[in-house]
């Protein structure tokens, strides 16, 4: 998925309202924010391969320290603990909200999520084999997310609403353009998603 993990960091908003938009979208991304990193060194690996699924071309060969579920769970922990100086409660929002990505990727994923690094058990339920299914779901997640959002009474100002066009814009691009041309292309292009904990950081920051 990529706005259903929006969605959750934004209607996690009225549970930890001491935590900042972009340390929630920093928690829904926390997987893909270190999986291009991992992919450029070469301890991941990841194949361009279209018709892979219906909704993507990508191929997510091998990702055990990123989106595993022993590595999701270790990464929310590390994740929480990270938060704690916001409180317990928003420590654990957190830590919920990264390891919920891998929930999210599960739905999505045909099966290739491995339980653990080495695991043979591979898992995913395929939503990506529809595409009107994947754009309903997430639309409807991300709807959701941004109503949430708006009536906890956090900030929504023009940084905010530019932030939500761009997470359309971008679903859209990645929904309908053109596959990447090289899996190289892939993690540097991924690398970008560093940009929306910084936005959404931005867009929420209290008003002088």
């Amino acid at each position: 998925m990529f706005i259903g993990h929006a969605a959750l960091a934004l209607a996690a908003k009225p549970l930890a309202p001491r935590a900042n938009l972009g340390v929630a979208l920093a928690a829904t991304y926390w997987l893909d924010l270190v999986w291009p990193i991992l992919v450029l060194l070469g301890v991941e690996r990841v194949a361009v391969d279209p018709g892979n699924t219906a909704f993507t071309p990508l191929d997510f060969v091998h990702y055990p320290w990123t989106h595993s579920l022993a590595a999701a769970l270790a990464w929310s922990v590390l994740f929480g603990l990270a938060c704690w100086k916001l409180g317990r409660r928003a420590a654990l929002v957190m830590g919920l909200l990264v390891v919920s990505h891998w929930g999210l990727d599960a739905l999505s994923h045909r099966p290739d999520l491995p339980l653990w690094p080495g695991s043979r058990t591979l898992l995913g339920l395929g939503l990506w084999n529809s595409v009107p299914g994947t754009l309903a779901v997430e639309s409807a997640l991300f709807a959701a997310g941004v109503a949430i959002y708006a009536k906890s009474g956090a900030r929504t100002g023009i940084g905010f609403r530019a932030l939500i066009g761009f997470f359309v814009l971008a679903y859209l691009g990645a929904a309908f353009g053109p596959p990447p041309p090289s899996a190289a292309a892939v993690a540097a292009s991924a690398l970008a998603l560093w940009v929306l904990p910084v936005w959404g950081w931005w867009s929420a920051r209290p008003r002088r």
